[in-house]
């Protein structure tokens, strides 16, 4: 079984509000645990035949989930709630660190008025030290930037704010 396949698995595990899934096959033991609906916890591959302690995976996701924003305010501040319905939230896949930039010294992926397409990445979140990159999944121009550089992120927790027209 290949980190494509599990990383598969724990997005599967994560979507079907299961609390724990075991897998076994004849070289490895997989298994996974879910805060239920609040996403993954954690999940731990260990080889059989090793007697090392388990390795922990990250669930990757190659696109963000997306949903509209609310048209009432979701702890945004007062008066820019009414303007923030007609826009798309991009939410955190994982909980992890969220990085607007692929390394230090280099530029953010986005900045407030770029343009995104499906497959453009926007951000990189680290979780149990594997960097996963977030892609749009929509078109549009980033609106607003709900994250700080280098803040935790929960799973579901909005992130950019997208104007699809």
């Amino acid at each position: 079984m290949d980190i494509k396949e599990i990383q598969s698995l724990i997005r599967f595990v994560a979507k079907s509000g299961a609390s724990e899934v075991k897998l076994e096959t004849d070289d490895i033991k997989i298994t996974i645990r879910t805060g239920g609906t609040s996403g993954v916890e954690g999940a731990f591959v260990q080889p059989i035949q090793m007697a090392a302690p388990t390795m922990p995976v990250a669930p990757a996701a190659p696109a963000a989930p997306v949903a509209e924003a609310p048209a009432a305010g979701g702890g945004d501040k007062g008066g820019e709630s009414e303007d923030d319905s007609k826009y798309i939230t991009i939410k955190s896949p994982i909980i992890g660190t969220f990085y607007r930039k692929p390394s230090p010294d280099k530029d953010a992926f986005v900045e407030v008025g770029s343009s995104i397409s499906p497959g453009d990445v926007l951000c990189v979140i680290e979780a149990m030290k594997l960097f996963n990159d977030i892609e749009s999944e929509v078109s549009g121009k980033i609106v607003k930037v709900l994250v700080d550089d280098s803040s935790p992120v929960e799973f579901d927790q909005p992130l950019f704010l997208v104007d699809p027209s």
